[in-house]
Parts: structure tokens; C-alpha cells; sequence
């Protein structure tokens, strides 16, 4: 039961946006102090709304609403500070963090340094930092956030520090494990587990691994729903290496 709330002027950024009724819009908002919510914008699609330019992805927002149940009532939206432009591959990444957000974040459930984590890549992105790099850490660090950490620090069967010349597979609600064997789940080497644990992607061969790694990870905790943002990312980035 969620007890009826007005906040005023509140930090927050627009996830996901779709049509309701005639003229207004659902907002999927994330906020920083009161998570994730979803929100009626009433009139806000019509040619005359006050929140024409405003209600879009990637803008730092500072919101007024009022809530009395699961879904709450818009009354106040306005850019917070200069625009952020995310482009090309950049915004599909965006994007990505905002699907990711959206399917592993619950309602009403405040989590200020994820809104800190979320601002933060944005502003990578929108620099145009490495795309590949700046995406597995927002995943490393988002798992750690909601209670999904990675161990990769020690094997999960024998409790032994991670020995960076040995190979290992990662099950996902123990940990790495020694293998000898080659089998169709990928395998890390230790020097791979411990360069992702310190998150040091210089090097394009631990940024592949943790790829692999979190792809894993994520469509375990996804329930295996496939993200449409991520299949477009990955057919773009196969398409790149045909050309």
C-alpha cells in the first residue's frame, strides 16, 4: 500500500515514455530519492503542453508529482541544467541503460546511487567515452547496486584465491569454478576475472570477457528476455565488421 505523496521539484530522469488516452503519456521515471516510478503526464502530448521539449530521455529533469497508488500524477516537469546530446552508437547505449533499468529495478524502491550511477554514464556516453567500457561498468557496478555482485575473488567450489593462469567457468548463483575442460559456456582466464573484478578494460581482451560475463549474468537475472536495445547494438556492431 503506498501512502498518497506530493513531491515538488524532485531530480529525475525520463526512462521510457508511451501514449495514454487521447493526449497524454506514461512515464517510467527514475528519481533520486524515491526510485523508480511511473507517472501520467495528462495533455502532454497535445501541440500546446507546457511540457513540449521537456519529457525526453537522457535530459537531467527536475519533477513535481503526486501519487496515491501504483501510477502517479504528473504536475511539474523542467530541464535541470544544459542538455546532454547522445548520438549514433552512444544513444542506442542510452537507451540499453534504460532498458536495463527498467526490467531490474522495482517500483518504489529508493536507490539514490543508482540515480548516481545512471547520471554518471549518461554524461559518458554524451562525451563520447568508450562506449564498450563505460556499458560494462554501468553493469558491473548496477549489479553490485541491486544486490547481484559478482564474486571474483575466489573459486566457488574450493575457496581458493582466483589464480590469474588457470581457466574458469562462472556460475551465476556460486561464482567462478576451475575447469580443465573446454564446453560450449564460455571460460575465463583469472587474469580476466581479476582485470573485470578491478574493472580495468584497457585491454580489449578483458573487455570481451566481460562482456561475455555479463551478458551471461544479466540474461540469468532477466529470465532470459532479450533486450531490444542490445540485439540492435550487437547486429550493428556485427554489420561494422562485415564492411
Amino acid at each position: 500500500m503506498i501512502n498518497s505523496k506530493r513531491v515538488l521539484d524532485h531530480p529525475a530522469f525520463l526512462l521510457h515514455h508511451r501514449a495514454f488516452r487521447d493526449s497524454s503519456q506514461i512515464l517510467e521515471i527514475l528519481t533520486q530519492e524515491h526510485g523508480r516510478l511511473a507517472l501520467v503526464a495528462r495533455g502532454s502530448r497535445g501541440g500546446k503542453s507546457r511540457y513540449r521539449g521537456v519529457l525526453r530521455p537522457f535530459l537531467a529533469l527536475r519533477m513535481s508529482w503526486v501519487i496515491r497508488s501504483d501510477l502517479g500524477t504528473l504536475t511539474g516537469a523542467e530541464i535541470a541544467g544544459a542538455p546532454l546530446v547522445l548520438t549514433g552508437k552512444g544513444l542506442l547505449s542510452g537507451y540499453y541503460v534504460n532498458e536495463l533499468l527498467l526490467n531490474l529495478l522495482h517500483k518504489h524502491d529508493p536507490q539514490p546511487d543508482v540515480f548516481d550511477l545512471y547520471d554518471k554514464t549518461i554524461r559518458a556516453l554524451s562525451a563520447g567515452e568508450q562506449l564498450s567500457a563505460t556499458l560494462r561498468r554501468f553493469e558491473g557496478e548496477l549489479l553490485n547496486l541491486i544486490g547481484y555482485g559478482l564474486n571474483l575473488g575466489c573459486d566457488a567450489v574450493s575457496g581458493e584465491l582466483i589464480d590469474p593462469d588457470k581457466s574458469y567457468h562462472y556460475r551465476v548463483e556460486q561464482g567462478p569454478v576451475e575447469t580443465t575442460v573446454k564446453t560450449q559456456s564460455p571460460s575465463f582466464s583469472g587474469r580476466q576475472l581479476q582485470a573485470i573484478a578491478a574493472q580495468y578494460f584497457a585491454d580489449s581482451d578483458v573487455l570481451r570477457a566481460a562482456g561475455l560475463l555479463f551478458r551471461e549474468v544479466l540474461a540469468y537475472h532477466l529470465d532470459g528476455k532479450e533486450l531490444k536495445s542490445r540485439k540492435v547494438l550487437l547486429d550493428l556492431q556485427r554489420n561494422l565488421k562485415k564492411d
